[in-house]
């Protein structure tokens, strides 16, 4: 045999075990079993199964019962402690609206028991009382209800002088009141953001309450729109307003000096 052919042979086998021993030992190796994800607990919880508004009495067919993480439902209504819940719930008014989905909490129901749904939603110790407005005094329509407001009386008196015109002063006697209602309107309607009314309902204390029919007969009352931002500010200032500075001053009126003070 020809030497060159062996040599060639013998080439060729080497290279041919060399890949046979290298595709060996590139084989795909069985993947090892994925750990199995550890099942996450859970326990059933009574949510809204479609929207509940404010003032809306709940019925049986708008609660469901839903999974829900065992670690953030022990203080929501569990199905294990009240089974019977939905049928207990049925009846009462939502004090505040309760979206699809949403878990049901008991601070947001109230029975009516046979009282109104103002009464219903009233917190204790407060009253619900009404004073008429129009567009001029009621912030052209733009107070909704769950607004805040301050309450302004203005009062026109006779001028001493009289040649010179009418004295009208004002006045805020009442400040971060809520409205409860425009009208007989607890919510705001859909899609509008202004309801014109003639009366406005407001939350008070019984205190502010008797001011409130108090000052109606003595001058005329305006509803004064607080912004968002500063309705956790009982003084109705803003947290970036400078605090108000008072001065004492004299005002001499009808003839007699009185002290008061004038805010800056």
């Amino acid at each position: 045999m020809n030497i060159a052919r062996v040599v060639v042979l013998t080439i060729a086998l080497s290279a041919g075990g060399v890949a046979a021993y290298l595709a060996r030992g590139t084989e795909e190796k069985p993947r090892a079993a994925e750990p199995v994800a550890q099942q996450l607990s859970t326990v059933e919880v009574l949510v809204a199964k479609s929207d509940i508004g404010l003032g809306q009495a709940v019925k049986p067919e708008d609660l469901q019962w839903q999974a829900w993480p065992a670690a953030a439902g022990n203080n929501l209504i569990n199905r294990a402690g009240k089974a019977d819940a939905i049928n207990e719930i049925a009846g009462s008014i939502a004090r505040a609206p309760i979206f699809a989905g949403e878990p049901i909490r008991e601070q947001k129901l109230v029975k009516a028991n046979g009282s109104g749904f103002m009464a219903a939603i009233l917190p204790t110790g407060m009253r619900a009382i009404s004073t008429e407005i129009s567009p001029e005094n009621g912030a052209g329509g733009f107070i909704l209800p769950n607004d805040r407001v301050d309450v302004i009386l203005s009062k026109r008196e006779k001028n001493p002088d009289r040649n010179g015109p009418d004295v009208v002063q004002s006045e805020t006697i009442l400040s971060n009141v809520r409205v409860l209602a425009i009208d007989q309107a607890p919510k705001e309607k859909e899609g509008n953001n202004t309801l014109i009314g003639r009366t406005a309902t407001l939350e008070l204390k019984p205190e502010q309450a008797e001011m409130l029919a108090r000052s109606r007969q003595s001058g005329t009352l305006s509803l004064a729109l607080r912004s968002i931002t500063d309705v956790n500010t009982p003084d109705g200032r803003s947290e970036d307003q400078p605090q108000k500075r008072s001065d004492s001053v004299n005002v001499v009126r009808y003839g007699v000096a009185n002290q008061t003070t004038a805010q800056k």
